[in-house]
């Protein structure tokens, strides 16, 4: 099978990769730059293992890149749109910054081929593209993308949605699911596109949910993660339910079908309440750490704030849309003096000018006031903070998920501060 992997981001890299263990993928991209870094075997973002997944599939010839839509849809069976689909600051999708790309190819794919998306795009859009190019065949499988651990949730998916309109395509779809997963559930490509959405949103609530029952136990002695666990123990609800307090998602990824599904009851003018809420209440949630701060500190000016992690998660380098970002601007903005180590952030973007990033956790700490732990980086876990925490001026620590608790146990005068937790 041949399958063509158009927009080679963090979701299409992954994609790409990973088919060629089985297939012969060409990646297309319109950015020469970054075809010119993916042919060095340098994907444009850093995911664990990809680099070397890249150059396995280049050294076997199984995998190889372009900008020309020529060269890479000429004998294309599949062509599959992955896309990270840009969002703006108010979590809105660019849909056509990714339909204008597939236009530029679908010139070049041979009759009746198949179009696979797993961009998040808005449902409706495998129709629309139906009707503009009836000599395709269009199917919508939802991007199952975990940063930090994209290689492995790619290779190992639990299930796999595909929404194609006819059975036409079936036979290439199991084809070229099989290697991934043990079950794929086909529905029609409507169904698949809403459950995107539909998941995202579901799981956006969830968290907002509880950190909003944790907000209220803080003020009446309950503690969340035990009412989690109860919750959790219930057989309606069940252990893996997103129901652990702690930060507000941030990013964009849930927000964006959060914010798709809101605008598509009112273009439908279907009157929704609880979609809406959700960004509300995590909006709200956003400034749970500052909050905190001010009640133990008071007026923050002059108060050194260590922030520790400013990636947007785990095992990548992305900033955009971190809510460590958004809280040093705050931090800033009340004029406190804010410090922050990350493992893997060796230089700030210029909104963070008046962040002093430290190359070490002990000097991001002497001296600080407080220390607000965003980013869940297992080297902050293995740091000696029997030594550490002396050399801070207040041993204050704003840890939304209880990350270190463990750590910070049994050390003398911390206070450790959480969601949902006196």
């Amino acid at each position: 099978m041949n399958v063509t992997v158009l927009g080679l981001w963090h979701l299409g890299c992954v994609t790409a990769a990973c088919g060629a263990r089985h297939f012969q993928v060409v990646g297309l991209d319109f950015d020469e730059a970054n075809i010119a870094k993916l042919d060095s075997g340098q994907a444009p973002l850093f995911e664990p293992g990809l680099n070397e997944l890249i150059t396995a599939g280049l050294a076997a010839k199984k995998l190889s890149f372009t900008t020309d839509p020529k060269i890479a849809c000429a004998r294309a069976d599949v062509l599959w749109l992955c896309y990270d689909t840009p969002v703006n600051e108010n979590d809105e999708s660019d849909v056509d910054f990714v339909l204008a790309n597939l236009r530029r190819a679908l010139p070049h794919l041979p009759k009746g081929a198949l179009v696979l998306i797993s961009a998040q795009l808005p449902v409706g859009t495998c129709r629309r593209l139906e009707a503009e190019f009836p000599q395709f065949h269009f199917a919508c499988s939802p991007e199952n993308l975990r940063l930090g651990r994209a290689i492995d949730a790619f290779e190992k998916a639990g299930r796999v949605i595909v929404g194609i309109r006819d059975d036409a395509k079936k036979a290439l779809l199991e084809k070229l699911f099989t290697p991934f997963t043990p079950q794929i559930l086909f529905m029609r490509t409507e169904s698949a596109e809403m459950v995107k959405h539909a998941l995202n949103s579901f799981l956006a609530l969830s968290i907002t949910f509880i950190n909003e029952i944790a907000r209220l136990g803080e003020h009446v002695g309950a503690d969340a993660k035990e009412v989690s666990a109860g919750l959790k123990s219930e057989p309606r609800i069940g252990p893996k339910a997103y129901l652990s307090p702690g930060g507000p998602f941030a990013g964009g990824t849930l927000a964006r079908d959060v914010v798709t599904l809101t605008k598509l009851a009112a273009a439908k003018n279907e009157k929704i309440s609880v979609i809406p809420a959700i960004t509300q209440s995590n909006d709200l949630h956003r400034g749970w750490a500052l909050r905190r701060l001010q009640s133990r500190l008071g007026d923050l000016r002059g108060k050194k704030i260590t922030v520790l992690g400013l990636t947007y998660t785990t095992n990548t380098d992305t900033l955009r849309r971190s809510a460590a970002v958004e809280l040093c601007r705050n931090l800033l903005a009340e004029g406190a003096g804010v410090h922050a180590f990350d493992p893997a952030v060796k230089q700030l973007p210029a909104e963070l000018a008046g962040v002093r990033l430290a190359s070490q956790i002990p000097g991001a700490l002497s001296g600080a006031d407080a220390a607000v732990v965003c980013t869940e980086w297992p080297e902050f876990r293995g740091a000696d903070w029997a030594k550490i925490v002396p050399a801070m001026r207040q041993r204050i620590f704003v840890d939304a998920n209880r990350f270190l608790e463990k750590e910070l146990k049994n050390l003398p005068a911390v206070e450790h501060l959480s969601v949902g937790r006196v």
